[in-house]
């Protein structure tokens, strides 16, 4: 009887687990029997840490999952993902072990559909760069004084304010003239190209600016456009483009006259600063009293010289007086 009993209690004994124990096994049980897989959704909750790791949730309209990504995985990722941002992920499904919580392990990161934008991206470019669009000569170069400033843009966008701020600071005398266009959406391209054009044969401007705050390569698309890139080549006025991020780049900003990283930055560039103005003018001044102190003491050393090689009339009588009487022995 007591034989049995013992058994039965080294048996209990075997089945019982730690929660360590517990929660090992299932991260096994799950690495072991899910294959590397992609998956889409919607970034939330994105934390970049002091370490380096990346966490966030990876969500769709019904559920949510967490994810890391570790520091060397995240070196390779080409753009900043911000919550909102729809990605791919390739991931393993494991379970962190310290809290039981089930989560993915992410190994590479990209942008929802951005491999097919990126292809459509790289054809065109390849496309207009051969035609010459995109060739250094035919960039012309900026006004220093432009009379006026035109900007093509949403009136309600983020990147007009910025540029509407920068463009006060800095030349407040300098009048502005807004083409107002969808910067996103299916319409979008049809209408930068008409706002381009409209400005070029108005000819209100010196300078015109094609501006758009941040996005996704989604957001941002209207700017691949060939409607938009041929409109940027055609028009008679130098473009600066300033779309997106410092990192982000569109075709239009390589058929641009001029790419600046930021909207803000592009209102810099056309924009002289008028602080900087007034301390050239000051410079400029002080350059000109100096010459115009060294041409008078140039000219007051010359009568100083001019003054002892003058003679009396009275001597040059005398002189011309003996020479006659000399002649005239």
């Amino acid at each position: 009887m007591n034989t049995e009993i013992r058994s039965e209690n080294r048996a209990t004994t075997r089945e019982i687990l730690t929660v360590s124990e517990l929660n090992r096994a299932v991260a096994g049980i799950l690495e072991r029997n899910l294959p590397v897989v992609r998956v889409e959704g919607e970034l939330s909750n994105v934390v970049r840490a002091a370490s380096g790791h990346w966490y966030f949730s990876l969500k769709d309209a019904s559920a949510q999952v967490r994810c890391v990504m570790f520091r060397g995985r995240a070196r390779n990722v080409d753009f900043s993902p911000r919550d909102g941002d729809r990605v791919e992920v390739l991931a393993l499904a494991t379970l962190y072990e310290a809290r039981g919580e089930f989560q993915l392990n992410v190994e590479a990161m990209r942008r929802a559909g951005a491999g097919d934008l990126y292809r459509r991206f790289l054809e065109l470019k390849d496309r207009l760069q051969r035609e010459g669009l995109f060739d250094a000569a035919r960039k012309r170069p900026l006004p220093a004084h432009p009379a006026a400033i035109g900007i093509v843009t949403s009136p309600q966008a983020a990147a007009l304010r910025d540029v509407l701020t920068t463009l006060r600071r800095r030349a407040p005398a300098i009048p502005v003239v807004v083409y107002p266009t969808q910067v996103q959406g299916a319409e979008a391209p049809a209408q930068i190209a008409a706002a381009i054009g409209r400005a070029g044969n108005r000819r209100d401007c010196e300078v015109l600016l094609l501006v758009r705050g941040g996005g996704s390569i989604e957001d941002l698309w209207s700017f691949n456009d060939e409607r938009v890139a041929r409109a940027v080549a055609a028009c008679p006025l130098p473009v600066v483009v300033g779309v997106g991020h410092e990192t982000d780049f569109t075709i239009a900003d390589f058929v641009a006259d001029l790419r600046a990283p930021t909207p803000t930055a592009a209102a810099e560039l056309v924009a002289p600063d008028r602080r900087e103005l007034a301390r050239g003018a000051l410079r400029l001044a002080q350059r000109l009293q100096m010459a115009m102190r060294r041409r008078l003491d140039r000219a007051a050393q010359r009568l100083d010289t001019g003054t002892r090689l003058l003679r009396p009339p009275s001597a040059q009588w005398r002189d011309r007086a003996r020479r006659v009487a000399a002649l005239a022995q």
